[in-house]
């Protein structure tokens, strides 16, 4: 089974910076992608940030591109979010998901609160 822990959410206020990051531990071989998503209530979960792990492409939401940068981290099986420029709608869960051929597990997600 592949098990997913994320760190890093908490409160920044406008303009500033926070990096989640996310391990994946488990049956990991063949990882397809990493991503994050980010949710508030009464909405849908929406996707933020994407990579493949093969070639490292990456897709961004509009809502964040030029702020958010995703990438892998040095440890194995490792991805990082690092949003800077945070703004009150930035405010939500962020999950953490990783693709495993046919297989989707979520992380338990990390709540990021921008103040303004």
């Amino acid at each position: 089974q592949v098990q997913l822990v994320e760190s890093g959410g908490g409160l920044v206020q406008a303009g500033g910076s926070l990096r989640l990051s996310c391990a994946a531990s488990g049956r990991t071989f063949y990882t397809y992608a990493m991503a994050w998503f980010r949710q508030v209530p009464g909405s849908d979960r929406d996707l933020v940030a994407s990579i493949t792990w093969d070639d490292e492409n990456t897709e961004y939401a509009d809502s964040v591109k030029g702020r958010f940068t995703i990438f892998r981290g040095d440890a194995e099986n490792t991805v990082h979010l690092q949003m800077n420029s945070l703004k009150p709608e930035d405010t939500a869960t962020y999950y953490c998901l990783i693709i495993i051929g046919e297989t989707r597990v979520w992380g338990q997600g990390t709540q990021v609160t921008v103040s303004s």
